[in-house]
């Protein structure tokens, strides 16, 4: 019985390390600049607020990230209030990634801001536009999907 029981303990605490062990490593790898690279389509909705009223918002966009901190962005649309707009193909900005996977990405200048938080190895991100917190502003979040390399 006392063999049963050791060996049931050992099992249980040699699969919660190895557990550990994998959860760990897969965090350790961590982010940076050059987890984004390749092109990505960004997909958002939310308003902007003019004048206290909120106006809904639709953008649909392709972005190019460089890998080391600069973008660029090849097309996109948007609906503000049903009036579309499409945008130039030119578009540039910048980001940064924190090894915790969350930064920033700023297009332009002068342009929008976001908040990002990025999956592990880059696939998907989700963003949320950020503005003076004194301020009303848009209120727009959205995911981004690599689509090519």
């Amino acid at each position: 019985m006392k063999t049963l029981i050791k060996s049931t303990l050992l099992s249980a605490a040699m699969t919660l390390a190895l557990g550990h062990a994998a959860r760990a490593e897969e965090h350790d790898h961590g982010c940076s600049d050059s987890t984004l690279r390749g092109l990505y389509v960004f997909n958002a909705s939310g308003f902007n607020i003019v004048a206290g009223v909120a106006l809904p918002k639709a953008i649909v966009e392709l972005i190019r990230f460089n890998g080391d901190g600069t973008l660029t962005v090849p097309a996109a649309t948007r609906s503000v209030n049903g009036v579309i707009a499409r945008s130039p193909a030119n578009g540039v900005g910048t980001y940064t990634l924190a090894p915790d996977c969350t930064g920033s990405i700023t297009f332009g200048p002068p342009g929008p801001t976001f908040d990002v938080f990025v999956a592990p190895r880059g696939a998907r991100i989700r963003m949320i536009q950020t503005t003076d917190p004194t301020q009303a502003g848009p209120v727009l979040q959205g995911n981004v999907e690599r689509i090519a390399d």
